[in-house]
């Protein structure tokens, strides 16, 4: 039989107050409620720790003041650590742990930090770029606090509030004749060789943008991350569709890049945020409003492309 916390409690007030009547009055309990977890406690070990005494209450044997202090250290653990639970939950201190899929986030996510977390804050940060389910199963599963994924694969489990629509934009490079136009439309693309960004989501959403239009594609390249997709497109490989945009108008290896809106009417992807709503710690309700307040501001000026 293992002995609850509850129990302790019960068992170590009545011993202090010598009374299991007096025990219960403070506790606002039933009297057998106390003397029951007495029971519980002396059951539980195979000893005898209190004397009982009609008139004169209670007295703890040997044995019993000897478990009235190891109860009590125990008691003492678990206060501390519901103590220590609390101010977790109240502070912007700790661990805030961030698991996005979203290409061009070091765009964003410095900014978002710094809008409501102080320069002094001893909070660390644990940002992880992963791919869409992957950001779903770890918000699941517990490894990330909140998430920034694309939410057209959303998982039913998952609730999510979004954060901005993208529509689709061309990327080229800045001395692409096509540049010199206001807008790209598909057909335009079609005749040009395309670059696709090869992660989860997007590369079937791209593709299918070109079988909506019944337009073929001519796909060169394949790559798995934004930056070499801009790269290429800045060294005259092709074009590329995408949705996000970065601040930066160069390539890594320092091309110009435009990015031109595409003319045909075509659905876009969302840029959700996700996390666990049930009584969030303060540092991760913060950050999913600075998130909000973020793109709700800035991000319709500085993240698509219109």
């Amino acid at each position: 039989m293992t002995v609850s916390l509850k129990a302790m409690q019960y068992f170590n007030l009545a011993v202090a107050r010598g009374s299991i009547a007096q025990a219960a009055d403070e506790l606002n309990i039933a009297a057998s409620a106390v003397s029951a977890a007495i029971d519980q406690v002396e059951a539980s070990f195979g000893l005898t720790l209190v004397t009982r005494q009609r008139a004169r209450g209670i007295a703890p044997t040997a044995s019993g003041r000897l478990m009235v202090r190891k109860f009590e250290r125990l008691l003492e653990d678990y206060r501390a650590i519901l103590e220590e639970g609390a101010e977790l939950k109240q502070s912007l201190s700790g661990a805030l742990r961030v698991g996005y899929y979203a290409p061009v986030a070091p765009a964003f996510l410095p900014s978002i930090f710094s809008a409501f977390l102080p320069p002094e804050s001893d909070a660390v940060l644990h940002l992880e770029e992963c791919d869409n389910d992957a950001a779903q199963e770890g918000l699941l599963n517990g490894a990330y606090d909140v998430i920034l994924f694309v939410s057209e694969g959303a998982k039913a489990a998952i609730e999510f509030d979004v954060l901005i629509e993208a529509p689709a934009y061309c990327l080229l490079a800045a001395d692409h004749p096509l540049a010199a136009q206001d807008t790209v439309s598909l057909a335009d693309l079609a005749q040009e060789p395309l670059v696709v960004l090869d992660r989860p989501v997007a590369a079937p959403y791209y593709l299918r943008l070109f079988e909506g239009a019944h337009t073929k594609t001519n796909v060169v390249a394949y790559a798995n991350s934004t930056e070499m997709v801009r790269s290429l497109v800045g060294a005259g490989r092709g074009c590329a569709v995408l949705n996000m945009l970065p601040l930066a108008d160069t390539s890594y290896s320092g091309e110009r890049l435009v990015g031109r809106p595409i003319s045909d009417d075509l659905p876009p992807l969302t840029l959700s945020v996700a996390y666990n709503r049930t009584q969030p710690r303060r540092i991760v309700q913060h950050f999913v409003d600075a998130c909000r307040a973020y793109f709700a501001a800035e991000g319709p000026h500085q993240c698509i492309v219109r």
